[in-house]
């Protein structure tokens, strides 16, 4: 059975994503792309796919305008669609997440369905239609497939969780020696954006997604501005777009083997120009992150996960060096 595409007459991109697409002169052949394969439904596919994650990154904003990405564990079966237009969350926040506090009837939310073992990934923008005690249920906006490049292979397994023992939160407003060091070793970050004007009609919301490479590649410029490399990816520009019109961002940076989970939000500027740009083989662009503040858990994640391999995307990627060093880092252009 064929799927059909986008159904509405009207882009599935708003103004901030359709003005990088048209100064980077792609804007026609994205829109065509665009309309075959985000969809206002959830095909078959995504529901079988979501249905058997065991976690899943969830982008919210917060009563200030401020943006957080989060995750959300549980058993297989935990994400479930009783219908195309409907995913059924059964699960709670962690503890010391920030979604425990946005989680609200009637918001807008971004989740990012992600497979790290078979690098495989789904997106997912919509408004959140009812709470209840065991979680939550998303009317779906927008449902689209990425590719699987940048993301590093590993695999999970389940920790005993120990839900009597609270666990220490950090509030952080600078990033300490530990924080910094979380985010050196990191090869893989969470960024969700959001542009919620009622101008943006279908294409508006909040939209969460992965960054990926190998430790090092997000420079800590000081205790408060993070400084990423951009690639080539698929044009969309989510991110950049809703950058374009909404500087919030909200970053989720995990520690793979001890579980621990560094929350940030802020606000971020694309770089599109200068030297500092080409100081960094390959890149096409930077994206600079300042700090408003944070949460460091530790151990709140009842998964750990050790690494396969890198993929032949990551082969190719390194920490932040001159050219002089002939490596590049690698992330994805949403």
């Amino acid at each position: 059975m064929v799927n059909p595409g986008w159904s509405r007459s009207e882009s599935p991109f708003h103004q901030g994503e359709l003005a990088i697409q048209a100064r980077l002169g792609a804007q026609e052949r994205i829109d065509k792309q665009a309309r075959r394969m985000i969809r206002e439904y959830l095909p078959e596919q995504h529901q079988q796919f979501f249905a058997q994650l065991s976690y899943v990154i969830v982008g919210t904003v917060d009563g200030t305008g401020h943006l957080w990405a989060s995750i959300l564990v549980g058993e297989p079966g935990f994400l479930s669609s009783p219908n195309q237009h409907t995913l059924q969350v059964a699960a709670k926040p962690l503890f010391g997440d920030p979604l425990t506090n946005t989680l609200a009837t009637g918001i807008d939310i971004g989740l990012l369905g992600i497979e790290l073992h078979t690098r495989r990934r789904n997106r997912l923008n919509g408004t959140i239609a009812e709470t209840h005690t065991e979680g939550f249920a998303i009317q779906v906006g927008q449902s689209f497939g990425n590719c699987p490049q940048y993301i590093q292979a590993r695999l999970f397994e389940w920790r005993e969780a120990e839900p009597a023992i609270p666990k220490t939160i950090h509030p952080i407003t600078t990033l300490g020696t530990v924080e910094q060091a979380m985010i050196q070793m990191a090869d893989t970050f969470f960024i969700a954006t959001a542009y919620q004007s009622e101008s943006a009609g279908a294409a508006g919301g909040v939209d969460v997604s992965h960054r990926g490479g190998k430790p090092g590649f997000v420079r800590i410029d000081d205790d408060q501005t993070l400084t990423v490399p951009d690639f080539s990816g698929n044009c969309h520009f989510n991110t950049f777009g809703n950058l374009e019109l909404n500087p919030h961002a909200g970053l989720l940076f995990v520690d793979f083997n001890q579980g621990n989970l560094l929350y940030l939000t802020g606000t971020a500027e694309v770089i599109w120009q200068g030297a500092e740009i080409s100081a960094y083989e390959g890149a096409e662009r930077l994206f600079r992150f300042r700090l408003h503040q944070g949460y460091r858990v530790e151990g709140s994640l009842p998964l750990r996960w050790s690494t396969l391999e890198f993929s032949p995307f990551l082969d190719r990627t390194g920490p932040w060096h001159p050219p002089l060093q002939n490596e590049t880092a690698t992330t994805q252009t949403h």
